[in-house]
């Protein structure tokens, strides 16, 4: 999770850039190579708008005079509270919705999450603005408003396809597979996406199929002896 200051302090500046405030000029150039090259856009986990802040830290630091660290300023301004915020979801909590307890400048939010967040959508609580990241998970995937799941069936549907209870990290899912989609070991489920929101419409559900463990019961025969043990009881 990122948090941004609100506004460009020196004491803001000093905690974006990681340096004491009797940092020397050797020290805060090193300190801004490093935040600079995390912030970068280029990467991977970069951020325009962090860059451009670490870039803006910088040069206020560089404008202000040395004070030697056994020689504090009389009155220091208090940290900034942060009012922006990544937060990073699982595929279930994207799905279903939840709750999330996080600790934030001294402060414990709770956030209540709708079912369906997309990449990108905000959730505001307290007045922390977060915006909603998903989380890669083995197995589990969202493409926009679709879900891909990977899903173990029986290794006799995969080659003669039929209905099956695929096990997949949501849980089971009943599809119906056809003897095409089996050969090509994917299956796609209309409207089983992520529910619609807002704007959103409903997605798919896409099924990469992989045998079950062999030996292994599958979802769907375990099912059916679970009902006939409860019918004949």
């Amino acid at each position: 999770m990122t948090l941004r200051p609100a506004a460009l302090t020196l004491s803001a500046a000093r905690a974006l850039l990681g340096v004491a405030a009797g940092a020397d000029e050797r020290e805060l150039r090193k300190a801004y190579r490093e935040a600079a090259k995390r912030a970068h856009p280029d990467r991977p986990t970069g951020d325009a708008a962090l860059f451009r802040d670490v870039l803006a830290a910088y040069r206020l630091l560089q404008e202000q005079p040395v004070v030697q660290a056994h020689f504090p300023p009389a009155v220091t301004s208090p940290p900034p509270i942060a009012d922006r915020a990544i937060l990073e979801i699982d595929v279930l909590t994207a799905f279903a919705g939840g709750a999330e307890d996080l600790a934030i400048d001294g402060r414990q939010l709770r956030l209540k999450l709708p079912a369906g967040l997309r990449e990108g959508d905000k959730v505001r609580v307290d007045g922390v603005t977060f915006e909603v990241r998903h989380r890669a998970e083995d197995g589990a995937l969202v493409r926009g408003d679709d879900l891909w799941l990977t899903g173990k069936v029986d290794p006799r549907v995969l080659a003669e396809g039929g209905r099956v209870e695929a096990a997949t990290p949501l849980g089971p899912r009943p599809a119906w597979i056809s003897t095409k989609a089996a050969a090509r070991g994917l299956v796609r489920l209309p409207g089983q996406g992520l529910p619609a929101r807002a704007s959103h419409k409903a997605g798919d559900l896409f099924l990469r199929l992989e045998a079950a463990e062999a030996g292994g019961e599958s979802p769907a025969r375990s099912l059916l002896k679970r009902f006939a043990a409860a019918w004949a009881a």
